[in-house]
């Protein structure tokens, strides 16, 4: 038997246009080149395939397929949305990120590909000290995500490690300065099916007592690792980004003079914060792999520093621990 194609067509009335997905692809395209767009043939696909509830393989395979006026005018909407420079992810509303989906939109930043090199990391130091814990200890692994925005990374890591049956015993914290990036990370955690795994609380970085609603950190335990991606780019670099950044929060890119500063902060942060035996794994900028060695050292004397290269094999994250 042969397969039928999907069917994107609602009823029309009769009289009304009939466009097909070849029609809309060809018209959204030239729109999103005359307004500049450096990948208007993928955002056009990928916003048509939002349209009409395809996915975007099914959806080319198909461009003679009819498409109905409502999700026509929604692909268009879509259209002008991203000829103005929004990111393609806040107009769908969602983002892949380490093989997941993610519900994004501006009270977060965007979940960047280079970011799950800090996941891999994470997830694989998480798998290895697990398995180091004395079998019937009552002692729990410690996980946290500063800065944690969407949840991105601690869902991801979470889900990592549930695939690979190593969840037990580990306990997983997100914090964040915002409440609305919280509610969003809640959410994100809720629809992998962890909101049950992951505790999300405010924090100023680290420092819960000093963000509004925290307990204070001074009875708590503390972490074996820790995950941050915080703001790294320089301020005087932030113009100079793709007009899509300028619809993510500043609070999330801007790292201040040297790009720096937040993560300057988080180092103070760490002595009191880091397990004895702890590692803190932050994620920088490709062109701050000397940078970071020679903040530790200034910040903490006598730590370990290592940077990790990403898959390009540029300095991607910073692997921090005591001697």
């Amino acid at each position: 038997m042969t397969e039928e194609p999907p069917q994107v067509e609602e009823p029309r009335q009769a009289g009304e246009p009939r466009e097909t997905v070849g029609d809309l692809l060809r018209d959204g395209i030239e729109r999103l080149r005359r307004s500049n767009s450096e990948t208007a043939r993928l955002d056009a696909e990928l916003l048509l395939a939002d349209a009409v509830g395809l996915g975007r393989t099914a959806l080319l395979a198909h461009p003679e397929l009819p498409v109905s006026a409502g999700a026509a005018v929604r692909y268009r909407a879509g259209i002008e949305r991203r000829s103005t420079g929004e990111p393609v992810a806040y107009i769908r509303g969602s983002k892949e990120f380490f093989g997941l989906v993610f519900a994004v939109d501006r009270r977060v930043l965007i979940p960047r590909p280079e970011t799950e090199r800090l996941v891999e990391l994470a997830e694989a130091e998480g798998r290895r000290r697990r398995a180091a814990m004395r079998p019937g200890s009552d002692r729990r692994l410690r996980i946290v995500d500063v800065g944690t925005g969407s949840g991105a990374v601690i869902v991801a890591v979470a889900a990592s490690l549930r695939r690979l049956g190593a969840l037990d015993d580990i306990e997983l914290t997100g914090l964040d300065i915002s409440d609305d990036a919280l509610d969003l990370a809640r959410e994100n955690a809720v629809g992998h099916a962890l909101a049950e795994v992951i505790a999300f609380e405010p924090a100023d970085l680290l420092d819960r007592g000093a963000a509004p609603g925290g307990e204070g950190p001074h009875d708590r335990p503390s972490f074996d690792l820790v995950l941050a991606n915080l703001p790294y780019v320089r301020h005087d670099a932030l113009p100079g980004l793709p007009i899509a950044a300028s619809f993510e929060p500043p609070l999330a890119l801007d790292g201040g003079e040297d790009g720096l500063i937040v993560i300057e902060r988080l180092l103070a942060q760490l002595p009191a914060a880091l397990a004895t035996d702890g590692l803190a794994l932050l994620e920088i900028g490709a062109d701050q792999g000397v940078a970071i060695v020679e903040l530790v050292a200034q910040v903490l004397p006598g730590w370990r520093c290592a940077v990790e290269l990403d898959l390009a094999g540029l300095p991607r994250v910073a692997a921090i621990s005591r001697s």
